[in-house]
Formats: C-alpha cells, sequence, structure tokens
C-alpha cells in the first residue's frame, strides 16, 4: 500500500520572502524580526542574487527568442525594464526584458517552415568587431558583439541584414538577470526549489556578517557547501560515451 502523502509539488512556490528571511535570521539566533530587520534582509538578499549573477548561477533564466531582422541596422538593444527603453521586436514573444547576455546566435531562414534552416553565428569580442572596416555593409549576417550596458544589453551584427536577409530572424539563446526581491514578502524567489537551501544559508551568512560576528565563518562554509551541491544538479547535463583505451606494448 502506498504512502500517504501530500500530493502537491508547490512548495518552493509557496515559500514566501518572509517565511525565508525568519529561517535565515533563525539560523544566526534571532527570532520575531519585523520592520528595520526586514528591510536589512531584503537589501541583502538583493544583494545576494547580485553576487549569483556574478558566478553565473542563474541556469532556470535562460530562454531564446528570433529578433526580426532590419535591411541596414546594425544595433538590436534589450533594456533592463520598459522604463529604461523598447527592447527590440522578438517573435513570437515580444517586449523581453532583463536580459544580461546573449549565450548563442544563429541565422534562422523560414522560421514558421518545414524548411526552417539555422546558420551558427559567431560571438566576436570588442577588438575583433572594432577591425570590421565597414560596419555598415550589408550582406548574410555572420558575427555578432554583444556589449552589455548598465541598462541594456546591445547586439552589433556584422554585415548588416541586406534585401535577401531582411526576411530572416537572429535566433538567440539569452539569459536574463534574476527578479528583485521586492517589499511585498508574500512573494515567492525567482529562483528552482533546489536552490532554496543555498539561497537561505547565503542569507544567513550575509546577516551574520551584520549581527552575529562569531557565526561568519559557519554560515559561509554552509553557504559554500549548499552552493556547491545545487551547482552541481543545476548543470547542463549531456550523454557521456566511454571508450575504451587502446594499449599496444612494446614488441
Amino acid at each position: 500500500m502506498a504512502n500517504t502523502t501530500s500530493g502537491t509539488y508547490t512548495f518552493d512556490k509557496n515559500f514566501a520572502i518572509d517565511d525565508l528571511i525568519e529561517e535565515a535570521y533563525e539560523r544566526i539566533g534571532i527570532q520575531g524580526t519585523s520592520g528595520y530587520q526586514l528591510r536589512n534582509a531584503r537589501r541583502s538578499l538583493n544583494i545576494l542574487l547580485s553576487e549569483w549573477g556574478n558566478r553565473g548561477i542563474h541556469y532556470w533564466e535562460i530562454g531564446s527568442t528570433n529578433i526580426d531582422l532590419i535591411q541596414g541596422q546594425t544595433e538590436y538593444k534589450f533594456y533592463r525594464t520598459s522604463a529604461d527603453g523598447t527592447s527590440a521586436t522578438t517573435t513570437p514573444t515580444n517586449g523581453i526584458y532583463g536580459i544580461t547576455d546573449i549565450l548563442e546566435a544563429q541565422l534562422r531562414t523560414n522560421r514558421t517552415q518545414t524548411t526552417q534552416s539555422d546558420t551558427p553565428m559567431t560571438k566576436v569580442d570588442r577588438s575583433t568587431y572594432a577591425g570590421f572596416s565597414n560596419k555598415l555593409s550589408q550582406g548574410t549576417p555572420n558575427q555578432y558583439w554583444v556589449q552589455r550596458f548598465i541598462d541594456h544589453v546591445s547586439i552589433s551584427v556584422y554585415p548588416t541584414a541586406d534585401a535577401s536577409n531582411a526576411s530572416k530572424d537572429m535566433h538567440i539563446y539569452y539569459i536574463k538577470r534574476l527578479q528583485d526581491v521586492d517589499g511585498t514578502y508574500t512573494d515567492a524567489t525567482d529562483a528552482p526549489y533546489r536552490f532554496i537551501p543555498c539561497m537561505v544559508t547565503g542569507l544567513s551568512f550575509y546577516l551574520a556578517q551584520k549581527y552575529a560576528p562569531d557565526r561568519i565563518q559557519t554560515q559561509k562554509l554552509l553557504y559554500e557547501d549548499e552552493l556547491q551541491r545545487a551547482l552541481a544538479e543545476d548543470g547542463s547535463a549531456s550523454s557521456t560515451y566511454i571508450t575504451p583505451k587502446t594499449y599496444y606494448p612494446n614488441i
């Protein structure tokens, strides 16, 4: 006979910001938090999520879309928010904000047809792009350069699309920043359930630096340990093939 269980899988969906903050404070010996301590923890949590961005810890924010190429247009921008500017036109979903980097790109032909075809585009660095003598030249886009600013990400394509390529798309795989933790403490965090343990220990580590200096080292070790476990689980898995090594002894 099967065990009687909840039948639900929504702990992370219902694990609100105030629950996370309360758990983090309790781990450094502080209970009954309110007011300034809540705001303080929210600020620290946003800083923690910024640190995760530097570590590249937001694989769940990877997405893909198609940029509508325009003849002769060099640059396509994606803004942090709509208040900063209007992001480039994309299909099928338009109005994408919060992109922090472009991981890969392809020139896509016949996007909606069974004859769809992708041609890889090469991501180049600033020096390579600067070396192109005529950045307005038109042809088949095959290279792109990404600039990351405070309020937007800019993609410069080379060469720009000519008349025959303007009907094509630049298919991109992008990564977005983690959403802010705002003053709505009943919201959940922008992270999957497997990262909740390291988020709690990370926040405890940050709070220990302000409220419990004697626990800093312990919380740091716990945080790094939980983080490594989450990262190992969150990696992109692929098939593994083992090829026997042939050994030819000296004869």
